[in-house]
């Protein structure tokens, strides 16, 4: 079977099959060997391993990934691509195919058809428009997960590690940090893919916290309270909590529960830890 990380392969492959890129499904496929080999060894992956791979396009790196991995589950939502699909991975054994949105899908099932019920690490070379909604369900759903490897774009790449006082920190940066620990393993020029997205693109690894780093009686109160903090990114804390719809606290609650923390009356969410955002909640 013909590498399909090598540029002309791919395009070979393509026109064979008449295939045209759906602008609705954010395709833009990998085709440097090397950042496709970045992408597994930073996803670890071994044979005992099952993956679920989200978007594999044309199998390009699902052909890795069933070399190295126990089995593999390539979730594709574009049926056009399910034929290519079922040509490029006929001599794997170990891949199953499923034509389906992965945000409809049951994860949880899939990792016990798949993976016996044990934690399952996730790859994928991400649509952009939609990597938000992919990585948040991943993370707040009840599969288990040991990772998530991703093609990400490059700015949300930051913002998923970002810290306190930085202007790329905010809500998305919290809920990932909440459920996983954020590594940036690469980053990737537009050019090592077809076609060339008009912007950067980076390989995150999310390594999922068994337990989240900090205690809260109300998961829904604190990621509430986070949203509310940075909707309004230029108001005080106590502004932008003490008007949020369904916090239920006044604003002087939330100025008295900072001073108890030692933190100044007019700070701003973006100063915050997410163990004082637990601590706020908490207090509130």
């Amino acid at each position: 079977m013909a590498n399909l990380g090598i540029p002309r392969n791919t395009i070979e492959v393509l026109q064979r099959h008449n295939f045209t890129f759906q602008k609705k499904y954010g395709q833009n496929f990998l085709i440097d060997p090397n950042v496709l080999e970045r992408v597994i060894s930073a996803a670890q992956v071994t044979e005992k391993d099952c993956v679920l791979e989200i978007g594999p396009g044309i199998g390009t790196m699902t052909q890795l990934l069933a070399e190295r991995a126990g089995s593999v589950v390539a979730v594709e939502i574009d049926r056009n691509l399910i034929p290519i699909l079922e040509e490029t991975l006929s001599p794997y054994s170990n891949v199953t195919i499923i034509n389906e949105d992965i945000l409809k899908l049951d994860i949880r099932q899939i990792t016990e058809e798949h993976g016996g019920g044990g934690p399952v690490k996730v790859v994928a070379n991400l649509p952009y428009y939609i990597t938000t909604p992919i990585v948040m369900g991943l993370l707040e759903g009840s599969a288990p997960l040991e990772s998530i490897t991703v093609m990400v774009q490059k700015e949300v790449a930051e913002r998923m590690q970002a810290g306190p006082g930085t202007k790329e920190y905010g809500a998305l940066s919290l809920a990932v940090q909440y459920y996983a620990q954020p590594q940036v393993v690469a980053n990737v020029p537009p050019n090592c893919f077809i076609p060339r997205p008009g912007v950067g693109s980076a390989v995150i690894r999310l390594t999922r916290y068994k337990t989240p780093p900090v205690e809260v009686a109300d998961e829904g109160k604190l990621f509430a309270m986070i949203r509310a903090s940075f909707n309004q990114r230029r108001k005080t804390l106590a502004n932008s909590l003490g008007n949020a719809p369904g916090l239920k606290a006044s604003r002087e609650e939330v100025a008295k529960a900072l001073e108890e923390m030692g933190l100044p009356a007019m700070v701003r969410g973006e100063a915050l830890t997410l163990e004082q955002f637990a601590e706020l909640a908490g207090r509130l």
